[in-house]
């Protein structure tokens, strides 16, 4: 019997694809579902040994086995139920990819109890934060990170390290989980930058399925593939992309721990031999800024690419250096992949600016202000299709004549000056093919004239020049309209990021007024 995975053409995917034939991919049904076993247990006898490939800051690989995963996790999820803890306590896991990591979070999900990941960078005030909106019965997390817990409010802090899991080693290495594809697994919270707590997205077990046309479709997964993901598994491109997605599959994963640096990812690819990579935009602008690219071999087929449109000089360097062309996968943690190229694909053209074509099952429009659909070419909100009504993704777009949807940034970073209609990411991306710009982040200023006007803050690959601001200005003046340059520039040394590591330019507009207000 032929499955989905068997497929990798646009054309076999828009005709084999249906929602059933996704359970077709796992072991379990709707009435006996768990992540942990699609994810882990049942792969512990398969072809391919190698659950997760781990590359840390300080240089050291960490190579995790099915077998020592599902073993440990079992012991894990026994020690919880010793505990007290019951179906659908909430259980924080705030500790760096590692051994325990993995093990903590299929431990906490095997046990039927709902995994709270988060993110290891979180002080005590975030950390607060969280412990109050999901109140964790547990909280589970390494030696460094545990004052910080405990100053955060957490109770029942717990360090998980290797001489942790050793201690359980008299339980037994076997779990009997008892889960629906209906209960909750995973509290997740997203890095949204709107308010002080982004919303929780609730994931039920059989999330998973639903996930898998992301795989499919979104990063290209199929068996066979060495898969990596540098996003942390605190959010969800890191977990759900990243992590359960391919080892649902039985296919080996990647990811980095500690302290981001592009040549140590560069390195890790390199050495790993992957084939398939998705990462963040950021990323890939990272290993480019690094300058190391050209020093290291890879195996690459797939790559992919999401949280935010990448700029068109690092696309090209991309594909020069890594010799495949990056694909674009777009959705939100709440509504899931919609748009995607189809990474192994071969029948589908990927057009330069792109987010690609809706992914199979799932309606995708572009609407004015009226709820009317916009013409091709037109500038409008992008709106998918949700249990009969249109669901807004508060993300601009257009679509071509061909179906080929195109990303017009966020709702409220379109710019309005002096009645122009002006987004930020088309203004960044011709600012960030200047030679001389690392980074950047665009922005509406105040201005008492025009309204707003444009202004970039921009990270320079060297030192500024006095005659750089012009040059800029000019050489935005040159690929897009005459008013739409950066009409004020200012040069800083750092960028402020979401932890998903998209420029936050709700700051730089905070930072903007506040410093026109000053100026008054």
């Amino acid at each position: 019997m032929t499955r989905l995975t068997d497929f990798t053409s646009y054309a076999d995917a828009q005709q084999h694809y249906s929602k059933e034939r996704l359970w077709e991919l796992f072991d379990g049904t709707r009435e006996q579902f768990n992540i942990a076993h699609e994810c882990i247990d049942r792969h512990v006898a398969g072809d391919e040994p190698v659950a997760i490939r781990i590359a840390h800051a300080d240089g050291r690989d960490e190579i995790l086995g099915f077998e020592e995963i599902s073993r440990r996790s079992a012991q894990i999820a026994h020690y919880l139920v010793a505990r007290g803890l019951a179906k659908g306590d909430r259980v924080a896991v705030m500790i760096e990819p590692s051994l325990a990591f993995y093990c903590a979070l299929f431990g906490v999900i095997k046990a039927g109890a709902v995994a709270v990941p988060m993110f290891s960078l979180f002080g005590p005030d975030g950390i607060r934060l969280r412990v109050r909106d999901c109140k964790p019965e547990l909280f589970l997390t390494n030696a460094q990170k545990a004052p910080d817990a405990i100053e955060g409010d957490a109770k029942n802090v717990v360090v998980v390290d290797r001489a942790f899991l050793d201690s359980l080693d008299h339980l037994p290495e076997r779990f009997d989980w008892a889960s629906k594809g209906s209960d909750l697994a995973v509290l997740q919270y997203t890095s949204g930058t709107t308010r002080a707590l982004p919303a929780a997205v609730q994931h039920s077990h059989q999330s998973i399925v639903t996930l898998m046309v992301a795989a499919l479709y979104g990063t290209g997964v199929r068996p066979g593939d060495r898969f990596f993901c540098p996003s942390s598994p605190a959010w969800g491109h890191g977990l759900w992309h990243g992590t359960l997605a391919p080892l649902a599959l039985g296919v080996s994963t990647g990811t980095f721990s500690g302290k981001f640096d592009a040549v140590r990812l560069l390195k890790a690819l390199h050495d790993f031999s992957i084939t398939n990579l998705t990462a963040a935009a950021t990323h890939y602008r990272m290993m480019r800024n690094s300058g190391a690219a050209e020093q290291f071999d890879y195996c690459f087929d797939k790559l992919s690419f999401t949280g935010e449109p990448i700029d068109s000089e690092t696309a090209a360097y991309v594909e020069r250096v890594f010799g495949v062309k990056v694909r674009s996968m777009y959705g939100t943690t709440e509504i899931g992949v919609i748009i995607a190229n189809y990474p192994g694909a071969d029948d589908l053209e990927v057009r330069d600016g792109a987010m690609g074509k809706a992914v199979p099952g799932v309606e995708v429009q572009v609407q004015r202000a009226d709820g009317s659909p916009a013409a091709p070419g037109e500038t409008g909100e992008l709106m998918v299709r949700k249990r009969g009504d249109w669901f807004p993704t508060k993300d601009l777009g257009q679509v071509d004549a061909d179906g080929y949807f195109y990303h017009g940034g966020r709702a409220d970073d379109v710019i309005i000056s002096a009645g122009w209609t002006i987004g930020a990411v088309e203004v960044e991306d011709a600012v960030l093919s200047h030679p001389a710009v690392a980074e950047c982040g665009v922005i509406g200023a105040p201005d008492a004239l025009r309204g707003l006007v444009v202004k970039a803050y921009i990270i320079l690959k060297g030192t500024e020049t006095p005659d750089l601001t012009k040059s800029i200005q000019d050489h935005v003046r040159a690929r897009l309209a005459q008013h739409e340059y950066p009409r004020q520039i200012e040069f800083v040394t750092e960028l402020p990021k979401t932890p998903a590591g998209k420029v936050n330019r709700k700051i730089l507009r905070d930072l903007a007024a506040q410093q026109s207000a000053a100026a008054e």
